[in-house]
């Protein structure tokens, strides 16, 4: 068992521990959960997307008595994306989805702290999913260089990068022409739990199924590329149809 697999082991341990905790003195939903909504697999009523918030208060508490602004969280994000990338292309795919997991908490913590500081911004908005793109690349193409052992490996992976870009572009061109667009299967979080899944359990998954590791991830980027390019090509379809309609009138 490998170090990487232990430590996530431990990290799941302490998750663990600290539910019935949340769940005994946490407290309520989190507003910033119910305001936005839900995604196909990740609901406002999500138990462990409240949680989640409830573990990040203490830091974003302290960030705030520090004075740190949301500009830390969205570069130490874009490192943690640049990591998870580097790890995951030299096979260490455990610490590469502890990197994504981190990577994901800034990028909760920089819109949090703005809020809170009352500096949201359009700068802000667009730097924070400018940056969390970037970071999503670095990940993927981890994938297309450590899968590159398999024969459909560097093509998954890519199809899975193109799909998770293309959904991006779809809802960012819709809102340059007044129709905003966010439903679909396969939207950052997912992709994002997805990729965490990939890292964390395709080492014990494949060798329980007698393959070598990197054949458990071949199957969930599968799932990505699939879903991510019909998100993509629904949401194509959707906003051209609502233009239409509106030219019609």
């Amino acid at each position: 068992m490998s170090a990487g697999f232990l430590l996530v082991l431990a990290a799941a341990a302490l998750a663990a521990l600290s539910m019935p905790v949340y769940a005994l003195r946490g407290g309520g939903p989190d507003p910033d959960v119910r305001r936005k909504g839900s995604t196909f697999l990740l609901g406002a009523g999500n138990f462990f997307l409240h949680w989640f918030m409830w573990v990040l208060s203490p830091l974003e508490r302290l960030a705030l008595g520090l004075g740190v602004g949301p500009d830390v969280f969205n570069f130490l994000g874009l490192g943690l994306g640049a990591l998870s990338g580097a790890l995951i292309a030299a096979g260490r795919f455990e610490l590469g989805g502890v990197a994504v997991v981190l990577g994901g908490a800034c990028d909760v913590l920089d819109g949090r702290v703005a809020r809170v500081l009352g500096v949201d911004s359009r700068y802000g908005k667009f730097i924070d999913s400018t940056l969390d793109r970037f970071g999503e690349v670095f990940a993927l193409l981890g994938f297309v260089f450590a899968l590159r052992g398999f024969a459909l490996g560097p093509v998954l992976a890519a199809a899975a990068l193109a799909g998770s870009l293309l959904v991006s572009y779809a809802r960012a061109r819709g809102e340059t022409v007044g129709v905003l667009c966010k439903e679909g299967l396969m939207q950052r979080a997912e992709r994002l739990v997805l990729l965490c899944l990939a890292c964390f359990f395709d080492r014990p998954v494949s060798a329980l199924l007698g393959r070598r590791s990197g054949f458990a991830s071949l199957w969930v980027l599968g799932l990505i590329a699939a879903a991510s390019l019909a998100t993509a090509a629904y949401r194509t379809i959707w906003i051209a149809r609502r233009l239409r309609e509106e030219e019609k009138r």
